[in-house]
C-alpha cells in the first residue's frame, strides 16, 4: 500500500479536525451553547471515514468497479428522492439532503463517486468509439449530463462543477478528441451564462466578485471577510485558536470558508504546508493510475485525484477571490458527514488500487 498517500490523508485529516474545532467554536457555543458541538460530529465522521477506509482498502477496487453500474442507478434515484416532499431537506436554500432529524446525506456527493466507478467499467469497451461524435462521446457525456441536471435542480453549483469537470478528465484521458471538447466548451458557457441569468443570487454573485465592495453588507461580504482573514495572517499566523474573523465575520466558517481561518491563524508557512500536502495526494494518486495494471484500475485512481484536485482549486479559488463564491467544500478539512466520509472512502478505494499498482 502506499503509505506516502495514507500519510498524507491523515495529517489532513488531522489538521481539519482540530481547525474544524477552532473555526466553530464561537459560532458553535453561540448557536449550540456547547463549543465543541461541531468537532464532536467531525470527530464522529472522521471515524466513520477511516473504518471506510480500512473496508475499502481491504475490498478489491474491482468489486465495486464490477457494481457500477447498480451504484450509478442508486445514486440517481437518491438525487430524485430529494424532490419527493417529506424525504429532501433544505439547507442553506438548497434541496440537498436526505435524513430525519440529525441525520443526514447529501446524495450529490456520492453520485461524485458513483460516476468514477461507471466510467472505469465502460469507457475500456468503449475506447474506441470515444474518437466518434454520436457513437461514443455523446453517450458518454448523457451519464454526467443527468445528474449534473438534477444536482442543478437543488440547487447546487459547486457540486455540479466538481461533478462535470471530474468527468471530462476521465474522458479525456480515455481519448476523446480536443475538438470534441471544444465545441463542448463553447456550448458550455452558453448554457453557464443561461444558469446565472436564470437565477438573480448568481447574477449578484458575479457582481461581487467584480467588485465586492458594491455590496460590502450583502453579496461582497463573503469575500471582504476572507480577506481580512488571510491578509492579517503574515507569514506564521495568529496561532491556533486566535482568529478574528470567526467571531461572527465569517458566516461559518467551519465549511466553504476554512482556508481563510487556516490563512489567519497558521500563515504563508501553515496554508502552503496545507497545500503542500494536497500536492503529495495528486503526485501519488497521478503515480498510481499511471502504474496500474489495467485500464479500469488507472481510470478510477485518476478520477478519484481528479475530483479531489478539481474541489480544492475552485475552493481555494473562491477563498482567495479569483472566482465567484460557489458553496463547495474543502475536501478532508471542512465540516461535513457526507463529504468527509466520500472522500475518505475514495481515498481508500484508492489504497487499495496501490496495492496492485507496480509504483517504484
Amino acid at each position: 500500500m502506499d503509505y506516502v498517500l495514507l500519510a498524507a490523508i491523515l495529517i489532513l485529516l488531522l489538521i481539519g479536525v482540530l481547525m474544524v474545532y477552532s473555526a466553530s467554536s464561537v459560532w458553535s457555543e453561540y448557536k449550540f451553547g456547547d463549543a465543541f458541538f461541531y468537532l464532536k460530529r467531525q470527530v464522529l465522521f472522521a471515524i466513520v471515514g477511516l473504518i471506510g477506509i480500512w473496508v475499502m482498502v481491504k475490498i478489491p477496487y474491482f468489486k465495486w468497479v464490477n457494481m457500477a453500474v447498480t451504484i450509478y442507478i442508486v445514486c440517481i434515484l437518491l438525487l430524485v428522492a430529494l424532490f419527493i416532499p417529506g424525504i429532501g431537506m433544505v439547507r442553506g436554500g438548497a434541496n440537498s439532503w436526505i435524513g430525519v432529524g440529525a441525520f443526514s446525506i447529501q446524495p450529490s456527493e456520492f453520485m461524485k463517486l458513483g460516476l468514477i466507478l461507471l466510467f472505469a467499467k465502460i469507457l475500456p469497451t468503449k475506447q474506441h468509439d470515444l474518437p466518434f461524435l454520436f457513437k461514443g462521446f455523446f453517450p458518454m457525456l448523457g451519464l454526467i449530463v443527468f445528474p449534473f441536471g438534477l444536482i442543478m435542480l437543488q440547487p447546487d453549483l459547486g457540486t455540479g462543477l466538481v461533478l462535470v469537470l471530474t468527468g471530462m478528465l476521465l474522458l479525456f484521458i480515455a481519448g476523446a478528441k480536443i475538438s470534441h471538447f471544444i465545441g463542448l466548451a463553447v456550448m458550455g458557457l452558453v448554457a453557464l451564462a443561461g444558469l446565472i441569468i436564470s437565477a438573480p443570487y448568481r447574477i449578484s454573485r458575479i457582481q461581487a466578485f467584480l467588485d465586492p465592495w458594491e455590496d460590502p453588507l450583502g453579496d461582497g461580504f463573503q469575500i471582504i471577510q476572507s480577506l481580512y482573514a488571510i491578509g492579517p495572517g503574515g507569514l506564521m499566523g495568529m496561532g491556533f485558536g486566535n482568529s478574528m474573523q470567526k467571531y461572527f465575520y465569517l458566516p461559518e466558517p467551519q465549511t466553504d470558508f476554512i482556508f481563510s481561518v487556516m490563512a489567519e491563524e497558521l500563515g504563508l508557512i501553515g496554508g502552503s504546508f496545507i497545500l503542500f500536502l494536497f500536492f503529495v495526494i495528486v503526485w501519488r494518486g497521478i503515480l498510481i493510475a499511471v502504474h496500474s495494471q489495467d485500464l479500469s484500475a488507472s481510470l478510477v485512481a485518476f478520477g478519484i485525484t481528479s475530483m479531489m484536485m478539481v474541489q480544492v482549486m475552485i475552493n481555494i479559488s473562491v477563498v482567495i477571490g479569483l472566482i465567484p463564491v460557489t458553496g463547495i467544500t474543502l475536501p478532508l478539512l471542512s465540516y461535513g458527514g457526507s463529504s468527509l466520509t466520500l472522500t475518505l472512502v475514495s481515498f481508500g478505494i484508492l489504497l487499495n488500487i496501490s496495492r496492485y499498482a507496480t509504483i517504484k
